[in-house]
């Protein structure tokens, strides 16, 4: 290595940067070759003083004495050393106990509870247009009876925000997501093409029946992660916007028709008059037609025309009247 940054030095390089590519800090290169001379190593035959706080072997043998008793095989440090100094006993702190148990390999979980599993990240997928990427979901509509519920059913179009089915139910049922699920593509005419559905881990998402009905219209089915809600961001997201709406019941609905009714009038709200900040302020009809490009097109045409009229006002450029692009479903980090 050495001589390599000395060709690299004959040849006009800096002793620097020479380190630099090679991966070395300038400062070892000056120890390892000093007085023109390459050094020899002498780490591996270097004697190093012990520090003066080291356990000695009588103390580590105790703490796994202590350590692998019955009263205190199921429980971690940070309990038996508190128990101990009640009993007047102190044989070294809590970290100390867990550097011990991880030299002798009993570093485990102590207990019958189960070991936390890592989560693989759900599978990244990218709407280019609509319908390619749905997301579904099903919430609570609170009933005027303590302790009663409907269900409201909802698959969106990630693409557009569109909502392209729902439907309220007064109970959770794969049979009845699946007759939700065909008649959604079949209303958005979207059979014998790819389609991704993401939704959660709940019984209705996993029931042997919508499972058939999803390998029979040909549909990718995609799940989140157990107990991560962000991994379906979107229709958690429009959940929110329905049960924030002014006019929303916080008293209940008064039975299913009318849980039904104000489903409906919100669903033609959202799709036809709601401009969503996501999509640039256009409707998610307008996104899923198509049309939000011209819209945004003749926004700026507006905008320009009224900065040319007073450009004094306009000290920058207009408001941003792009559409927005792609739409990532749980994207990487260097997507994102």
């Amino acid at each position: 290595m050495i001589a390599l940054i000395h060709e690299a030095k004959q040849n006009g390089c800096r002793i620097e940067r020479a380190c630099h590519e090679v991966q070395i800090d300038l400062r070892t290169y000056r120890r390892w070759y000093l007085q023109g001379k390459v050094q020899a190593d002498k780490r591996p035959t270097c004697l190093r003083p012990e520090p003066a706080n080291k356990l000695s072997k009588q103390e580590r043998d105790a703490i796994i004495e202590v350590c692998n008793r019955p009263e205190f095989a199921s429980l971690p440090p940070t309990q038996i050393v508190p128990t101990l100094l009640d009993k007047g006993e102190y044989i070294a702190s809590e970290s100390s106990y867990y550097r011990v148990l991880g030299a002798q390999g009993q570093l485990n979980n102590r207990g019958r509870q189960r070991s936390r599993q890592k989560q693989v990240k759900p599978t990244t997928y990218t709407a280019t247009g609509s319908n390619q990427v749905y997301t579904w979901d099903i919430t609570y509509l609170p009933s005027k009876v303590r302790g009663q519920h409907y269900y409201l059913y909802v698959i969106e179009d990630i693409y557009s925000r569109k909502i392209v089915g729902y439907e309220v139910y007064e109970r959770e049922c794969g049979e009845l997501a699946s007759q939700l699920l065909q008649r959604t593509l079949m209303r958005e005419q979207c059979f014998n093409q790819p389609l991704v559905l993401h939704s959660d881990n709940g019984a209705p998402m996993k029931s042997l029946t919508f499972k058939a009905k999803m390998d029979e219209l040909g549909i990718t089915s995609s799940y989140s992660r157990p107990r991560v809600s962000d991994d379906n961001p979107y229709v958690e997201s429009l959940f929110r916007t329905v049960k924030y709406m002014p006019n929303w019941p916080t008293k209940g609905f008064e039975n299913l028709e009318s849980s039904r009714g104000w489903v409906e009038a919100f669903v033609h709200w959202y799709n036809t008059e709601h401009k969503h900040s996501k999509l640039n302020y256009v409707t998610p009809l307008e996104r899923h037609n198509g049309k939000d490009e011209e819209i945004l097109k003749r926004r700026a045409e507006v905008l320009l025309a009224a900065k040319k009229r007073k450009p004094e006002r306009w000290p920058g450029d207009i408001r941003n009247c792009k559409p927005v692009g792609d739409v990532h479903l749980n994207p990487e980090r260097e997507a994102a």
